[in-house]
């Protein structure tokens, strides 16, 4: 009996070439209800951290009034105008080799590997994204932000996704983009590889904190080059 191993994929950014959008939107969000301008790459350097903190930790960080950063209902409404915006601005693509990937997956490991997708987002924008783009079909489990209390840099996201693929930590690799992401899956005892794709952010300083093994052996500029490797890995080809 072949022995299962299981890929769990972030979304944006990975699979899916949403993060521009998500910047831009929370950026048009702060700016409207704050006048203040931010730099659009800590919403990269913060992806997978939930709504409201993560309003939180972006005027921290860009030293914006302190009694606003502490503002509880103004990160919330921040959070709720992001996503409404991002729902009129959004025109996600699939990232490039996303979709020939999954589909290699399912042809050349059938059940022996188990898929699954983790985002932040809400099940119906989850679902809805993948079935356009890619196609939910291809994943045993999806794990959205209805199903969280905790996101990134926990690895609660992980560990539910793990439970539900009924797998062990040793046989499961994270495909991530984003630096909370790579802590989540550390801090769950789980390995990763990092796809960068469109993302503006530099692997040796970035994500510096985040990654304590060799870089070289956990960086691939895309998610299509990286797809020889999780082949290999889920069709048990590595050593």
């Amino acid at each position: 009996m072949t022995k299962k191993k299981g890929i769990i994929f972030d979304m944006d950014g990975v699979l899916i070439d949403a993060m521009p959008f998500h910047a831009e939107a929370m950026r048009r969000a702060i700016k409207e209800l704050t006048n203040r301008e931010i730099n659009k790459k800590q919403v990269y350097l913060l992806e997978g951290m939930p709504g409201s903190n993560l309003v939180k930790e972006i005027f921290r960080r860009e030293k914006i009034d302190h009694n606003l950063a502490m503002s509880e209902d103004l990160a919330e409404q921040i959070g709720k105008r992001k996503e409404q915006i991002f729902k009129q601005i959004q025109n996600a693509r699939v990232i490039n080799g996303a979709r020939e990937l999954l589909d290699d997956l399912t042809k050349s490991c059938g059940k022996a590997c188990v898929k699954a997708v983790v985002s932040g987002s809400a099940r119906k924008e989850v679902e809805s994204i993948l079935d356009k783009n890619i196609g939910a079909q291809f994943f045993d489990v999806i794990i959205t932000g209805d199903d969280l209390e905790e996101g990134k840099p926990q690895p609660v996201p992980f560990q539910i996704a793990l439970r539900k693929m009924n797998l062990m930590p040793s046989d499961v690799i994270v495909v991530e983009n984003s630096p909370l992401g790579v802590q989540a899956a550390v801090r769950a005892g789980l390995k990763y590889i990092v796809t960068l794709n469109n993302s503006p952010l530099d692997l040796n300083t970035d994500f510096k904190e985040a990654i304590s093994s060799d870089i070289e052996n956990v960086m691939f500029k895309d998610t299509k080059s990286a797809s020889e490797f999780l082949l290999n890995w889920c069709c048990g080809n590595t050593k």
